[in-house]
């Protein structure tokens, strides 16, 4: 088991980040650079990495294919869309309204290696998936050492 120095400051700030985005509704304001997030709510996204390829993974509920555009342009990829409310019912028919609803919007850099041909999204079930391959160079390789 590796041990590991941890500092209060850091988790009280990482504390009062986590509140401050609660009260603004939003999980988006702490993000790293080459990350955005805008609009009414911001959906929760996956991003991994295979060897083949980047995979990014949105989780859409309550959306449909039909509100969701994806984009491509310089190295970035944007995700818009909108979550429209199931039906109008006035404010004092709810007991709780914590669902956010509205136009989102996310923007994320991905690296030069990926095949802007070949990009694929997929919507299913409320989760939006998109494929970015690698390109052929940028995929790693066996080399065989041979003894001299």
């Amino acid at each position: 088991m590796a041990l590991r120095r941890t500092n209060p400051l850091l988790s009280e700030l990482t504390g009062i980040s986590g509140r401050l985005n609660r009260l603004f509704g939003r999980d988006d304001l702490m993000e790293p650079d080459g990350i955005s997030g805008a609009g009414d709510w911001v959906p929760a996204v996956d991003i991994l990495e295979t060897d083949r390829e980047m995979i990014i993974k949105a989780e859409l509920p309550g959306v449909e294919a039909k509100d969701v555009v994806v984009s491509l342009d310089n190295n970035i990829v944007t995700l818009k869309g909108e979550r429209k409310i199931e039906k109008e019912v006035s404010n004092e028919n709810y007991h709780r309204l914590e669902r956010a609803y509205g136009s989102f919007h996310r923007s994320f850099t991905i690296p030069a290696f990926v095949d802007p041909e070949s990009v694929k999204a997929e919507f299913r079930n409320g989760l939006l998936t998109i494929t970015l391959p690698k390109k052929d160079s940028a995929r790693g390789r066996s080399i065989e050492v041979n003894a001299a």
